[in-house]
């Protein structure tokens, strides 16, 4: 079984690597594939309900003028990765276009591969 530390580490490369490079640029290849096909998104989005399905979430994304072509300021952080087994859950802020979320991704390794399963959003003001 996987220790916490490995976990983590692998997790914090795919935060920052594909995830956060991903959203930035808006590259909708790299996200597909740290993302499991049954991946559900929740949360608010300057207070009003947030709730998508990945397939929704990525079309958005595909159709959408990035962050990185925007000019806008982009920081992706991550706060906290807590590892338990297979399962695990990354706590991050992202800040882009006008919007400074607050994150809570949920993580599984199948078949050796740690997927996000699960991505909770909120819109904060800061």
């Amino acid at each position: 079984m996987q220790t916490q530390q490995t976990g983590s580490v692998a997790i914090a490369r795919i935060l920052e690597n594909e995830y956060f490079r991903g959203i930035y640029e808006g590259d909708v290849d790299a996200l597909r594939n740290i993302y499991h096909p049954g991946t559900l998104l929740f949360g608010d989005v300057k207070g009003q309900p947030y709730a998508k399905t990945l397939p929704e979430y990525l079309d958005g994304v595909q159709h959408r003028q990035s962050p990185k072509d925007s000019g806008k300021p982009f920081k992706g952080s991550i706060l906290e990765i807590k590892v338990v087994n297979t399962i695990a859950v990354a706590e991050v802020k992202v800040k882009m276009y006008d919007f400074h979320y607050h994150e809570f991704l949920s993580f599984h390794r199948l078949n050796g591969k740690w997927l996000m399963v699960n991505k909770m959003i909120s819109d904060l003001s800061e």
